[in-house]
């Protein structure tokens, strides 16, 4: 859908913490998408149907999308199509009822998107092997019905550091992930997963402020949209590992993360996931590019390189997330 981004096929997550802005960022990515606009933040945007299941926030849906329209002088495309009523990914009714509506209006091998997951599936204990694996095969087979792509929002929780909430099956599932992060006023969004192009890319955004109306009272009416933004090389140094056995080390070490029931040990935050250096080193040398003697070194030189960049910390035997 996006190149180097988003497949044209299979299952996706855009996902960050409350308040980052990724529900702007998914209807400016949608509403590019849908308007054949070329590129997205400089990538190659294929021009598709796109269908917007809104099940959190709606009622500032129309706000954002009016927004949208007055920055870019123009509508919201007529192949960029909302729907707002209650859906449940685990009733099967519902997963079909809507696959047929979007291939009624011409929308097969499009772009679905379930924003937020959380209320696409209600009341499921995201943790829980059981419960993530039923919805993560109720939403391929919403994709194996219409094609295309079917996009997650979805959030991270309470330490962001930590990806994706709940069970790390869904990780596993994807072909591809965003993740949206915010440190203060920098806004930022990168390739944490894609199966068949390089994970780590970069792009900064704001969240611009327009008003687009005045209420009852005489109150400005505004809504926000997105503009791409410059970040710092800082920024992009220590989110962008160099080097295939780098993209590697990052790669193992943030699953082992994901899976880590120890916390806080060495020099990391108290409630931050830790894993053994010994248990990085072994697991790195298991995929590393290199001939069998010279593996475990590879292996070693990596993981130095990505702590040396910030990417983690390392202290009396432990590495934790930056």
């Amino acid at each position: 859908m996006v190149r180097g981004v988003l497949p044209v096929e299979g299952l996706a997550a855009l996902y960050g913490p409350s308040g980052s802005g990724k529900s702007f960022l998914t209807l400016d990515l949608g509403a590019a998408i849908a308007s054949g606009a070329g590129t997205w933040f400089g990538h190659r945007a294929r021009q598709s149907s796109v269908t917007y299941v809104c099940l959190e926030g709606e009622q500032g849906m129309g706000k954002r999308i009016k927004a949208w329209s007055m920055h870019h002088g123009r509508p919201v495309p007529d192949s960029l199509q909302f729907v707002t009523q209650p859906f449940d990914l685990r009733k099967m009714d519902d997963v079909t009822d809507l696959a047929n509506a979007i291939k009624a209006v011409g929308g097969a091998g499009g772009l679905v998107i379930l924003d937020t997951l959380n209320r696409a599936a209600p009341g499921v204990d995201e943790n829980s092997s059981v419960d993530m694996g039923r919805v993560i095969a109720a939403a391929k087979h919403l994709q194996s019905l219409t094609g295309g792509l079917v996009l997650l929002v979805h959030h991270t929780g309470k330490d962001a550091n930590k990806g994706l909430r709940g069970h790390s099956s869904l990780h596993a599932a994807l072909d591809g992930a965003i993740e949206v992060c915010q440190n203060d006023d920098c806004r930022t969004w990168r390739i944490a997963k894609s199966k068949d192009d390089e994970t780590g890319c970069v792009r900064g955004f704001k969240l611009h402020a327009l008003v687009i109306g005045v209420d009852e009272d005489g109150e400005d009416i505004t809504s926000c949209v997105v503009l791409p933004e410059d970040v710092s090389e800082e920024v992009k140094r220590t989110a962008m590992p160099r080097g295939e056995n780098q993209k590697i080390a990052v790669e193992v070490i943030d699953g082992l993360l994901r899976e880590s029931q120890v916390y806080g040990q060495g020099g990391a935050p108290a409630g931050q996931q830790c894993v053994r250096l010994d248990d990085a080193i072994k697991a790195v040398t298991e995929r590393v590019d290199a001939d069998a003697k010279h593996r475990k070194q590879r292996a070693k030189e990596s993981i130095t390189s990505v702590v040396e960049k910030g990417i983690y910390g390392c202290k009396d035997g432990w590495l934790w997330r930056n």
